[in-house]
């Protein structure tokens, strides 16, 4: 019934990434890019072999308030097969299950009886995980986990000749952990690496948001201990979100099982986001839309109202005449300045004029003048700043004399008419720049008086308009016409809802979901086929023998079809025959995998009390005897626990079994 790997359905053709970008119309790279910022791989090799064997169990503690009292020191030994732990109800059997969990899985389920916790001092479970013995050590206290140490060894036998700390030859430690929550981390993400599982990855609707949810090791440990009851799922624990159907896509090595479920989860989280964004924006855009329409409405009725004013009692306009005031205003302040700096530039062109028609004068009155007109006529010693005294300036004109160093003037002959000539063009001169500063000064003041009066004339008739009653009524009107009109500009129209189709990372997602999907469904349609065929072959060993045949989905959902074609759900069968269809689901799952090549279930069940579900004595004695040959023919380890102390030793060999003496404790 084996083949070689390569008649199993094709994982991958050609890069991954080349095909949803060819499916998304868009490069390679945004494709990478889009996988790498979202953390999403792009790729999916095939799944490492990932079963799970256990082998010795160790319980150490001190049973108090339930007799017998005392210390406990007891040791399980499990086959590779089939292993049936028989004892009366409530003295221990499951709670050897629950605390085998509480080592591979990390944390104990709530099913495990507070007492019994409070009795333990030390836990050790050695087992081998996909092919790696590994030994489990807790240290505990009735309140806590003192300490959680999970080591490796060369060989199993080594597991049980150390406690996970000596550090002998081959022994090195891989988990080591100092409370609870610490413990059941290390121990989930250490499984779920040595079984190759990758988190499966959903989407999670609330009224608030979309987001992800994340199931690891716990859900798939589901698959593991097996859950009885009319009201769990095929495999695993829950219903909800799908799970279900992603274990048995990963326990049949879909393509991209993991891969696909994470991109569906991002791309979900993302569209939600989009579409939230969207109904935001029209939001806005309506609520925008209504704002200006009041607003809009508002300020027509304002305009309304000041036109019906104006038309009452017209005047001028109010704002307007206020705008000019401030304007002349400006303007006059401007004509000042220029009026002033206009005049001062008269005075000086007036006194530059008269120092030049003094000095004519005495160069016609002077001959010293003449002579020392070309020179300086300081008014102090250019050296010492001493004033030159009248005296000094009288012998100068009377007796030739400098005024500034006493020494006598002289002078050639002829140059009299020259330096008088030259006096009377600088008076010249000086009359014309005084003449034309005189009239620039009367355009200023001229220009001055006119912007004055102006001033004044709107001043006046703004008071004037101000003053009436009318006038006061036409101000609040234009103030309330400002203020619609300063409100409607604040409230700009909002741009229309923008689309999420050019959004790459969007259409990256959705076209790799596609992809990936297509590729699950081709690998899949004729692993599913042998699913079924070996389902019904296994259901008719375990004494379904009405069964015609049946139809499992990548739901994990099983249509069941029995003598004349009746279908009725996998929910709707008896307890004994959802027991039996369960187990043969996961024995099937095997016999594909070994078929194809493929890693699937890790092949090691727990089954806590069948006959509590109402199952029948006989269908509980088929179950039994199949499940015996099964472990050892399909390579399954099966643990499985049971108060019907003749059910035991009627359908499986002693070695097989772990029984206590009727009413006395397992442990």
């Amino acid at each position: 019934m084996n083949s070689s790997a390569a008649d199993r359905p094709s994982h991958q053709d050609g890069s991954l990434a080349a095909r949803i970008a060819s499916r998304a119309k868009t490069t390679r790279e945004d494709v990478e890019d889009v996988f790498t910022t979202r953390g999403l791989p792009l790729a999916y090799p095939p799944a490492r072999p990932r079963p799970v064997r256990i082998h010795r169990l160790r319980v150490d503690g001190n049973r108090v308030g339930v007799q017998p009292e005392g210390p406990i020191d007891q040791t399980f030994t499990f086959n590779d097969g089939l292993t049936a732990l028989v004892a009366s109800n409530l003295k221990g059997k499951t709670s050897v299950l629950e605390l085998i969990t509480w080592c591979l899985r990390g944390a104990p389920r709530a099913k495990l009886q507070g007492d019994v916790r409070r009795w333990l001092t030390r836990l050790e479970l050695d087992a081998t995980i996909a092919g790696q013995p590994m030994g489990f050590r807790l240290s505990l206290t009735p309140e806590a986990l003192l300490s959680g140490v999970v080591f490796t060894a060369s060989s199993v036998d080594q597991l049980t000749d150390t406690d996970g700390i000596a550090g002998g030859s081959g022994v090195s430690t891989l988990i080591e952990a100092d409370n609870q929550d610490d413990f059941a981390v290390k121990v989930a993400e250490l499984m779920l690496d040595r079984l190759d599982l990758q988190p499966i990855v959903n989407k999670l609707t609330t009224k608030e948001r979309v987001r992800t949810q994340t199931h690891g090791w716990p859900s798939y440990y589901s698959a593991i201990y097996l859950q009885l009851g009319r009201d769990r799922p095929l495999l695993g624990n829950q219903n909800m979100a799908g799970l279900a159907g992603r274990l048995l896509q990963v326990f049949l090595d879909l393509p991209a099982t993991a891969v696909l479920a994470r991109v569906k989860a991002t791309y979900d989280v993302l569209q939600a986001e989009a579409d939230k964004q969207s109904e935001n924006t029209k939001r806005a855009v309506a609520e925008r839309a209504d704002e200006r329409a009041r607003v809009e409405e508002a300020l027509a009725e304002a305009r309304r109202s000041l036109t019906q004013l104006q038309k009452a009692a017209p005047g001028p306009d109010l704002t307007e005449l206020a705008d000019k005031s401030a304007r002349l205003a400006r303007q006059v302040a401007d004509a000042q300045d220029e009026q002033d700096e206009i005049n001062r530039g008269y005075r000086e062109a007036r006194r530059i004029r008269q120092l030049d028609e003094k000095a004519l004068n005495d160069i016609r009155e002077s001959e010293v003048a003449r002579l020392l007109f070309h020179g300086l006529n300081p008014s102090a010693c250019p050296r010492c700043e001493t004033p030159i005294s009248g005296d000094r300036r009288q012998a100068e004109r009377d007796v030739h004399r400098c005024a500034v160093c006493t020494t006598e003037v002289t002078g050639a002959e002829g140059e009299d008419e020259a330096v008088e000539a030259e006096a009377r063009d600088r008076v010249e001169g000086s009359k014309a720049a005084e003449k034309a500063a005189k009239q620039a000064l009367g355009t200023a003041e001229a220009n001055l008086d006119r912007l004055t009066a102006e001033l004044e004339t709107v001043q006046a008739n703004l008071r004037t308009a101000t003053a009436a009653t009318a006038s006061r009524d036409r101000i609040a009107a234009e103030i309330e016409v400002a203020r619609w009109e300063g409100a409607l500009q604040v409230l700009p129209n909002l741009p229309d809802t923008p689309t999420n189709n050019g959004d790459v990372t969007l259409t990256v997602l959705k076209s790799a979901s596609k992809v990936l999907e297509d590729e699950s469904k081709g690998a899949a349609a004729q692993l599913f086929a042998d699913l079924n065929a070996e389902i019904v072959d296994l259901a008719h060993q375990f004494g379904m023998t009405a069964l015609e045949s049946v139809e499992i989905n990548r739901a994990a959902q099983l249509k069941v079809i029995k003598g004349g074609g009746a279908e009725k759900p996998f929910v709707d069968q008896d307890p004994g025959a959802q027991l039996r269809l369960r187990v043969a689901v996961i024995v099937a799952l095997l016999r594909v995998g070994a078929r194809y090549g493929i890693s699937t279930h890790p092949g090691l069940i727990l089954i806590d009390s069948p006959k509590a579900e109402e199952i029948q004595d006989a269908d509980a004695t088929v179950i039994f005897r199949e499940l015996n040959r099964l472990a050892t023919a399909e390579g399954l380890q099966v643990l499985i626990t049971t108060a019907d102390f003749h059910l035991a030793a009627e359908t499986l060999p002693a070695e097989c079994v772990i029984a206590a003496k009727p009413g006395d404790p397992l442990w």
